[in-house]
C-alpha cells in the first residue's frame, strides 16, 4: 500500500498494488508538464489507485495520452496512455514515500536537454522500452 497527493494536500491518493515498473522520461512534454528537467514516475494496474480526496483535473497532453493534476495547486499527477489501458503512471514525488521505488530505467534520453547528463548507470532508451533502442 502506498498514498500520496499534490502539494496542497486537496487531493490524495492510495495504491493497492505493488508496482509494475518505476523509471525517468526525458521527453519534452514531461518536461513542460513538470517544469522540470526530467520526471521520475512509477507505473501501477490502473485499478489499483484511488483518490480518497477529491478529484484531479484530466486533460489531453496528446491524442493517446491524459495527465491529472491538482486544479488548485497544479502539482502533476498521474500519466494514462490509451495504448496501455491497464496501467496508470503515477508522479514519483507525488507519493508521501517517493524513496520506496527507485527508478530501475530512462525512457525518451532521446530528446534530453543536452546538459542533463545521465550518469547513474541505468539503462536508458532513446524513445520508449519496447520501441527504443538504448543509449
Amino acid at each position: 500500500m502506498a498514498e500520496g497527493g499534490c502539494f496542497c494536500g486537496a487531493i490524495r491518493y492510495r495504491v493497492g498494488a505493488e508496482p509494475v515498473s518505476s523509471g525517468i522520461c526525458h521527453c519534452r512534454t514531461c518536461r513542460k508538464i513538470a517544469s522540470c528537467p526530467m520526471l521520475p514516475f512509477v507505473v501501477f494496474p490502473a485499478d489499483a489507485v484511488t483518490f480518497t480526496r477529491d478529484e484531479p483535473v484530466e486533460f489531453r497532453s496528446s491524442p493517446l495520452v491524459t495527465r491529472t493534476f491538482c486544479g488548485r495547486c497544479g502539482s502533476p499527477l498521474t500519466y494514462r496512455n490509451d495504448k496501455v489501458p491497464g496501467r496508470i503512471d503515477v508522479m514519483t514525488c507525488s507519493l508521501d514515500n517517493p524513496e520506496a521505488f527507485a527508478p530501475t530505467f530512462h525512457v525518451w534520453a532521446g530528446e534530453k536537454l543536452e546538459w542533463d547528463v545521465i550518469s547513474d548507470g541505468l539503462p536508458a532508451f532513446r524513445t520508449t522500452r519496447t520501441e527504443g533502442q538504448r543509449i
